[in-house]
């Protein structure tokens, strides 16, 4: 598999398990939503849910599969 191809698997992979955390969180939103809590019991677990969200999904963000630079910059005479 060439490196672009590789690049690009990655890159779907990684988009692929955004998606899918995605649609957990939501579940999981709308769960939370049907059930009959108070109030404060359902403000302090949408904020948990949603710190777990953003630790989960966050680095995923990232480029990772971006070629490296690999030459040196250029010198200033």
């Amino acid at each position: 598999m060439s490196r672009d191809e590789q690049r690009a698997t990655i890159r779907q992979q990684r988009e692929t398990l955004m998606e899918e955390l995605q649609a957990v969180y939501r579940n999981a939103f709308d769960r939370l939503g049907a059930q009959d809590l108070g109030e404060g019991t359902v403000a302090r677990l949408t904020q948990l849910m949603l710190c777990s969200r953003e630790g989960a999904i966050n680095p995923l963000e990232q480029e990772i599969e971006a070629p490296l630079i690999t030459r040196a910059p250029d010198q200033i005479p």
